[in-house]
């Protein structure tokens, strides 16, 4: 048990107290110094309020010109001095508590994005256990009450609450008894450990329900977000996601609720108890002995304020409870989000800075040698044995059924993820003793899930290169040969539109119109040196003719370049120098348009099913389509 409290109340404050330097010495030493001072403020008010009571009889007897009136006067002001002064330090101690939390919080957020960025590979932001810790420790983050930062200002201000405690307990000793004074301490600790072990025990319960969390919360901003407006209200769905987030929440809180009824009922009552029957033992005794005159009437006051305050502080702290447990959370969190990042890291090729890479590379051949893969945590293999060459200055196109193992090439080929076995060369060279940067800048992808930033347009292409300096000509050049250019010059601002209708003056685009915005991205990196370009089912959101048209456009604007084309639409790509068709990880043909259709096996057949589908008013998965 001794060993769990431990681990649970001691090993993470230490956590915690391990980022105060973050926040700078001084700022430290100060807010250190205020605490203490925050703290000797109650007890000396507590001493000045009980002599001026014991000053009273004098006074009143001794009259308003005597010296007993004086000394009250004086003793009375200096109580309202104290008082004051807490008054006007307490909201000082705040302000530097921010400060602090803002600097600590700003340094772990940094932290973070550097560890969740720092992998070359994608693979550990795929891991669920991963995501999960990310997502615990940057909620956190976001409600800045409690956050690490907070969490650190809350465990300083500690000490302003138990140098109260301890001043209390020292009068009631010296005006009572030790074991008095001792007393009183134990029952108000016996109160804090209800309220701090109590927190903290039912916070944890929230981690055990992350998962219904994650989705209530997904439930909810998809209900209430932009992108699902339409499908919301065309397909009826808000019941139905009413119901669904009901379920789900309902699903978080109900373990919680019963937590909650299980740590602070019983026990509440069983410390309630305790902390009654010793401060009314402690308080029997101090008016036995004013009774019996054994005590003045300052003492009196002093020992019933003392007791009193003494057992209010073992009451629930709003400056540092809360801030403190769940900031504690999201430290162990992040620590377990570093763990598992570097986990997952360690399983990975050894990273470098690697070899520079030829600023015309490929100048020959990229080759797959034998290589396999599978996701982590599946057994399934993606690529099976995969053995192909993308020869330098030509077009390759890859096609395949869904599932066939063309996106993973990709990636792999951008180094998102590594191979289970086999290697990848760029004119002889592994691809992994490359470095990934400079590789990185010399490919150009276009993913079939490609990102709308919420940016202006003119971003929007200019993120393909971040590294040069831009060069609006050659944006819009890029523009004009995806075929963009016309419909970006009729938005309100033209390239300076902020492509989302949640901006004012912002406005939005048509699912082609933002997959030309996503080839023009990928044309002005090739304008800025990239080598490379992969286009991973880029017109997916074109109908059939569409698409082959501006394959046909692509591949003369891209001639000479060293290009892959991924689609699982077979007509569409007869132009490229070569095609490769990939089936369950392998490569199963390659060759010219018609030296595959002459050679009527797996291309030739399902180019003739997917001619036969288009001609049906069917897509290339035999989905109906308008005509």
């Amino acid at each position: 048990m001794i060993r769990n409290w431990y681990r649970s109340a001691v090993v993470p404050r230490r956590a915690i107290a391990r980022l105060l330097p973050t926040a700078g010495g001084g700022l430290v030493a100060g807010l250190l110094a205020l605490d203490v001072v925050l703290g000797l403020l109650p007890v000396a008010f507590v001493l000045a309020t009980s002599v001026v009571v014991g000053q009273v009889p004098a006074a009143v007897d001794g009259g308003t010109g005597s010296a007993a009136w004086s000394d009250l006067v004086s003793t009375f002001v200096l109580a309202a001095v104290l008082f004051l002064a807490r008054q006007v330090l307490a909201p000082l101690q705040t302000a530097l508590g921010v400060r602090m939390q803002r600097r600590i919080d700003g340094a772990l957020r940094d932290r973070a994005l550097s560890v969740a960025l720092r992998s070359t590979s994608i693979a550990p932001m795929e891991d669920q256990a991963t995501l999960e810790a990310l997502t615990e420790a940057t909620r956190e983050f976001e409600a800045e009450f409690r956050s690490p930062g907070s969490s650190a200002a809350g465990l300083l201000a500690l000490v302003a609450r138990y140098v109260q405690l301890v001043g209390f307990a020292a009068i009631i000793g010296a005006v009572v008894s030790w074991p008095a004074a001792a007393a009183v301490f134990v029952a108000t600790m016996v109160f804090r450990y209800g309220q701090r072990g109590g927190l903290r025990r039912y916070s944890q319960v929230w981690s055990q329900v992350i998962g219904f969390r994650r989705r209530s919360v997904y439930l909810r901003e998809v209900a209430m977000g932009p992108e699902a407006a339409k499908e919301m209200r065309v397909f009826g769905l808000a019941g139905w996601f009413t119901d669904e987030y009901s379920d789900a929440t309902k699903a978080m809180l109900d373990p919680v609720a019963a937590r909650r009824r299980r740590l602070y009922l019983v026990p509440y009552l069983v410390y309630t108890a305790i902390g009654l029957v010793i401060s009314a033992a402690v308080l029997v005794s101090i008016a036995r002995s004013a009774s019996a005159g054994e005590i003045t009437l300052t003492a009196l006051a002093l020992g019933i304020q003392s007791v009193v305050a003494a057992i209010a502080l073992g009451e629930y702290y709003p400056e540092s409870d809360v801030q403190t447990q769940y900031g504690m959370q999201a430290v162990a969190a992040l620590a377990e989000f570093e763990a598992r990042m570097a986990d997952a890291e360690a399983r990975l090729p050894a990273a470098g800075p690697g070899l520079p890479v030829p600023p015309d590379a490929p100048e020959e051949a990229i080759r797959f040698d034998d290589v396999h893969f599978a996701y982590p945590g599946s057994s399934r293999p993606v690529l099976d044995g995969l053995d192909l060459e993308l020869p330098a200055g030509l077009c390759t196109a890859i096609v395949g059924v869904n599932g066939a193992g063309k996106t993973t090439l990709v990636k792999l080929l951008t180094r998102l993820h590594e191979p289970t076995a086999g290697r990848l060369t760029v004119d002889g060279t592994d691809l992994a003793d490359l470095d990934v940067a400079a590789w990185r800048r010399q490919v150009s992808v276009v993913f079939q899930d490609f990102v709308r930033y919420e940016l202006s347009a003119a971003d929007n292409i200019a993120v393909g290169a971040v590294h040069v300096p831009r060069e609006m000509a050659v944006l819009r050049g890029a523009a004009a040969r995806a075929g963009i250019a016309d419909a970006v010059d009729a938005l309100p601002s033209g390239f300076d539109t902020t492509l989302s209708r949640a901006y004012e003056g912002g406005a939005d685009l048509s699912g082609g119109q933002w997959q030309r915005i996503a080839i023009a991205r990928s044309l002005y990196a090739l304008e800025a040196g990239a080598r490379l370009l992969v286009l991973d089912e880029p017109t997916s959101a074109l109908d059939v003719r569409a698409e082959a048209a501006f394959f046909d456009r692509f591949v003369e604007l891209t001639r000479g370049v060293t290009s892959v084309l991924i689609s699982h639409r077979f007509s569409s790509v007869r132009r490229a120098d070569r095609i490769v068709v990939i089936d369950a990880g392998r490569v199963v043909e390659q060759g010219t348009h018609d030296e595959l259709v002459a050679a009527d096996g797996h291309y030739a057949r399902l180019f003739r099913l997917q001619a036969e589908r288009f001609a049906a008013g069917l897509d290339a998965d035999g989905n109906e389509v308008e005509s």
